[in-house]
């Protein structure tokens, strides 16, 4: 074996021990093990109620720890194989599994991120708004590059995305816009995306062409489910309907099915667009504004427990990650240090890096 072939395996041992212990592997096994006795009684679907809460959570126990096993079945399978063919002296077959070594420890490197993602809410579908900030039609157009890009991260993942909410820039792109994202895990992949992002490249917009830096924020939010008591008064809402923009055919254009929600004490603004049915915007928009509201009071516990952590704004000096086109190309996280040279592919949603290094310095 090659020290590559020794690295990934290192790899993904490593991954196996993290993911048994944030499962408490031993522990589910044992308790597996106790659930199966119980299954196997002849009595046990007399209380079908009992019976069915316990079926759920041995489906729990086993999507929890099926992933270490997969690791651990797998990696046996190409070790006795990469062994085999190495005293067979076939050198083509050798490397054929070496390079599903690499794949391999890719792939435990994510399922211990998704082990890591256990918090509340973590499994959660999200709403992830972007707004433009300093730079004008620059500044647009960069928001709607941004949630481009994470549409296209989205997509790879095989999550539904939907638009609740967009405003058209003066020129080009987004004042602001607000995407759906429906998918497990969404929120816990997205969350540390909240911040601003840098954008510095020769303007599309300037007929001197100029280097422009840009700047857009992001925030991300869990969506709530009902279990979640977020207190809404009915008399501190204000709620405005209006005519859906976009695509939408004859009917978006001629009725007024879009909601507008201002919850009025906090100023926060929700939209949704996403259906010609204005009773469907309005529990989508409500659903968002719940969803900012317990964001909000996430934040403000966290600020109390941390006073000295300082507000930003969306501009110079605050970017959680810079997208440089010229003069060089190359995307760099300012909290984790991660970088891609390829910066094209980043805009077109190759962002697993920066998320996994973000996500694993929880």
């Amino acid at each position: 074996m090659t020290p590559q072939d020794q690295k990934n395996i290192g790899t993904i041992r490593n991954a196996i021990t993290l993911i048994k212990s944030f499962v408490d592997y031993d522990d589910s096994i044992a308790k597996l093990t106790e659930i199966q006795a119980q299954t196997e009684n002849p009595d046990f679907w007399n209380d079908t109620e009992n019976a069915v809460k316990i079926m759920k959570e041995k489906d729990s126990i086993i999507t929890m720890i099926a992933p270490a096993d997969y690791l651990e079945k797998k990696l046996d399978d190409v070790i006795g194989m990469m062994e085999l063919a190495d005293s067979e002296g076939d050198d083509g077959l050798v490397l054929e599994l070496s390079n599903d070594l690499t794949k391999l420890a890719k792939e435990a490197i994510t399922l211990q991120i998704e082990s890591i993602l256990s918090e509340r809410h973590d499994s959660a579908s999200c709403f992830l708004e972007v707004n433009a900030g300093a730079g004008g039609t620059e500044a647009q157009d960069w928001a709607e590059m941004l949630a481009r890009m994470y549409t296209r991260w989205a997509e790879k993942r095989k999550y539904k995305i939907e638009i609740a909410d967009k405003d058209d820039g003066d020129e080009a792109g987004v004042k602001s816009i607000r995407l759906h994202i429906q998918g497990n895990k969404a929120y816990g992949w997205l969350k540390k995306e909240s911040g601003v992002h840098r954008l510095v490249r020769i303007s599309p917009f300037d007929s001197n062409a100029r280097r422009h830096t840009s700047f857009a924020s992001v925030l991300v939010t869990p969506e709530v489910d009902s279990n979640i008591e977020i207190e809404i008064n009915p008399s501190d809402l204000r709620i405005d309907t209006y005519r859906a923009s976009g695509p939408g055919g004859q009917h978006v254009n001629k009725t007024e099915s879009a909601i507008r929600i201002t919850h009025i004490p906090t100023g926060l603004v929700v939209a949704s667009q996403i259906d010609r049915s204005q009773h469907r915007n309005k529990e989508i928009a409500m659903n968002m504004l719940r969803s900012k509201l317990y964001a909000q009071k996430l934040r403000e516990q966290e600020e109390a427990s941390n006073p000295s952590q300082p507000k930003t704004d969306i501009a110079w000096g605050n970017q959680i990650r810079s997208y440089v086109l010229q003069p060089y190309k190359m995307v760099k996280d300012s909290r984790t240090g991660v970088e891609n040279g390829n910066a094209l592919a980043v805009l077109e949603g190759d962002i697993d890096d920066f998320l996994e290094a973000a996500v694993s310095q929880l």
